[in-house]
């Protein structure tokens, strides 16, 4: 009788460890005979099951639809067929919808690919908002990930816009964020979000290319990024909306080997940035090939501490216009290696006013061609940089004042990003 209960218990080890996790492939549109196929995208992933991971092939073709994923864990991959392999993600007929809300509150989010209390990766799809109908008080979202995990790549994102569009600071290609949401329709508990954006092309938004929104406590956030190798391109010289390429707020994370082009807002009262980092810290922002903005990267702090520790190295920066190359408006902040060809006011600007009351940061080792002040220092902020200059009117410039053939404009508060946390000190710079 001993044996025999030890045979079975055996038994069930064997048959337990033997448990394999569970994994199902699906596909969409009938290209893919060896698997179910579906319809449609969201009647695949429908049918993904809650446990194990999911993979879903979609074939080329046009999907008219709004994708949710939420709670599964799906891989959701474009394939080719024959000649073809663009399988293209559109608005469906009437347009988008909402189908989430922003923890930071806003506008209602119509995102067309919704990634939430998940892991997923979504690639090799394309995301054409064209004709998706939304207006001001509405915010189309090429993909979101909300309390979500994962990998973004090799995607085209396009035309996520707002009809009329003029000032309505909607309309993202990428869109991350963290933090309770309440209010229907799809209601998310805190999570935290670790994703992976790379090698995606997005262009033809309305607000910010790929943006990263979190809530940080000390040195930390409930957002994660890893953004490289993406192609970021704004709409160039307009007057509605100041843009910006790449946007980490209170996310932490690295910006790399990124190329972000057109985000120049010709009005002057806010700056559109290539790259624009709130309240992240020691972000890297590193190898970026960074043209035709107000300012190339734009750091700010708003609480003491809070963007310590960021390095911008290595970049190649290339007509700025208005304002600068770079802004640490953060302390303890590194600009190194960084190559700025015409810069409006300044290569570099090291600013005062931000949420360190007396910033010191480093700048070193920057070219600097053809700028009204090479390194400019706000006092009481204070840097002893060193770099290479050319063509520029004064080599290093302590001032607060209008010295320069170009103006000298301050520029703190200036930096207009999308969603900013409910907090009066994140509120001031949407105004």
């Amino acid at each position: 009788m001993k044996m025999n209960l030890a045979c079975w218990v055996l038994a069930a080890g064997l048959l337990l460890a033997a448990s394999p996790t569970f994994a199902t492939t699906l596909a969409v549109g009938g290209c893919e005979p060896h698997y179910t196929n579906f319809s449609t995208i969201q009647s695949a992933v429908n049918a993904a099951p809650l446990s194990g991971t999911t993979t879903i092939y979609v074939c080329p073709g046009t999907y008219p639809e709004q994708v949710q994923i939420i709670g599964k864990n799906v891989i959701l991959k474009g394939v080719a067929s024959v000649t073809s392999d663009a399988a293209i993600i559109t608005p469906p007929a009437g347009g988008l919808v909402a189908n989430a809300t922003s923890t930071f509150g806003g506008p209602a989010i119509e995102a067309m690919v919704l990634v939430q209390n998940a892991t997923a990766t979504v690639e090799d799809l394309t995301m054409d908002g064209t004709n998706n109908d939304t207006v001001c008080g509405q915010d189309p979202i090429g993909i979101f990930y909300q309390n979500a995990d994962g990998t973004v790549t090799r995607n085209n994102v396009l035309h996520v816009q707002v009809i009329n569009g003029f000032g309505c600071q909607g309309g993202l290609g990428i869109y991350v964020e963290s933090g309770t949401t309440s209010v229907p329709p799809n209601p998310s508990p805190a999570g935290n979000s670790t994703v992976t954006i790379s090698y995606n092309n997005v262009h033809d938004y309305d607000k910010n290319g790929i943006t990263a929104n979190g809530t940080p406590t000390a040195e930390t956030s409930n957002v994660n990024v890893t953004v490289e190798h993406n192609t970021v391109m704004g709409a160039g010289a307009v007057n509605d909306n100041a843009q910006n390429g790449i946007q980490l707020y209170g996310a932490n994370g690295s910006v790399t080997s990124n190329t972000i082009d057109g985000n120049w807002y010709t009005v002057g009262s806010y700056a559109a940035t290539g790259v624009l980092v709130i309240e992240s810290y020691a972000p890297t922002i590193t190898s970026n090939t960074i043209s035709n903005s107000n300012v190339g990267v734009y750091l700010e702090s708003i609480n003491a501490g809070d963007t310590d520790n960021a390095t911008v190295t290595s970049n190649a920066i290339t007509a700025t216009h208005i304002y600068d190359g770079i802004v640490l408006c953060a302390n303890l902040s590194t600009a190194r290696s960084n190559t700025i060809n015409v810069a409006d006011e300044s290569g570099v600007n090291v600013a005062a006013g931000c949420g360190d009351a007396l910033p010191t940061d480093t700048v070193s080792s920057n070219t600097i061609n053809g700028a009204c002040a090479g390194v400019l220092i706000d006092p009481p902020a204070t840097a002893t940089p060193n770099g290479t200059y050319y063509n520029v009117i004064t080599q290093v410039l302590t001032s607060n004042t209008d010295t320069c053939a170009t103006p000298l404009i301050k520029k703190q508060g200036l930096a207009r990003p999308h969603s900013p946390a409910a907090s009066p000190a994140r509120r001031r710079l949407t105004q």
